[in-house]
């Protein structure tokens, strides 16, 4: 692929995304299982916990991401299907790993902004003082892009209907989460239930997190990095796979 190849692919993608944003960011599915869920989440498990204003704001920050970036791909996709609206953007002269970085990129700016709302209501609201501002602005493009490509994967199912991936991607997510470092931190674990932490993406955005606003995190700074940017890649395989596979069962 030449240059201008790239050039193009590039500027499809993002005008794809752009038109997703002005579309679906307001619809109600969008809303309620991208934004209205992790905050009602946070205020339920953090009342009477006696968690610092600092510990509060890299939780919240953590289940903001995981909730919001993941709603995207399994609403909107399932749903253009539906409407007819991703058969033309097949047809279109892009290619599939640019369709698929247009709908990462739509649910990666979505918790972009519902991150910002939260920073700034730790900020100003609770005083919280960030140690590591430029590490808390990369471990939020991080993780909105680890989650976003986590939730494409349930967008790739081939089907026409939101409900049939919205339940089980919602599940899902309710699973990395209880067994994730951010209910109970990962030092106060026991191993077993450390072991199982590991596995969950969101364990090591709240270390990152961590490390950024407090300064300090359980895990090591590079390590966070390097598992996040490796489970980004690994959650677009499957979902490259399912957008062929769909493509064939006429999806």
């Amino acid at each position: 692929m030449n240059l201008q190849r790239l050039r193009d692919e590039l500027a499809i993608a993002w005008t794809v995304a752009v038109k997703d944003v002005r579309v679906y960011y307001l619809r109600p599915g969008m809303i309620m299982f991208g934004f209205l869920m992790p905050f009602l989440m946070f205020f339920s498990i953090s009342t009477g916990r006696g968690i610092s204003a600092a510990q509060g704001v890299t939780r919240l920050l953590a289940m903001t991401l995981l909730f919001t970036a993941a709603a995207a791909g399994p609403f909107v996709i399932p749903l253009e299907r539906k409407l007819g609206t991703y058969d033309r953007l097949l047809a279109a002269p892009m290619s599939l790993p640019t369709l698929l970085l247009s709908k990462t990129a739509m649910g990666t700016f979505f918790a972009i902004l519902v991150a910002v709302v939260s920073i700034l209501a730790g900020v100003l609201v609770f005083g919280v003082q960030i140690v590591r501002p430029w590490l808390l602005l990369v471990s939020v493009l991080l993780g909105s892009f680890v989650f976003s490509a986590f939730g494409l994967i349930f967008g790739s199912i081939p089907t026409r209907n939101p409900g049939d991936v919205q339940m089980p991607s919602t599940i899902l997510r309710w699973a990395l989460l209880f067994i994730s470092g951010v209910f109970v931190p990962l030092d106060k674990m026991a191993p077993v239930a450390r072991a199982v932490a590991y596995l969950s993406p969101l364990t090591y955005a709240q270390d990152l997190m961590s490390h950024a606003v407090v300064g300090q995190g359980v895990l090591s700074l590079w390590l966070d990095l390097g598992v996040l940017l490796l489970m980004g890649v690994l959650f677009l395989l499957p979902s490259f796979w399912m957008h062929q596979r769909g493509r064939v069962l006429g999806y």
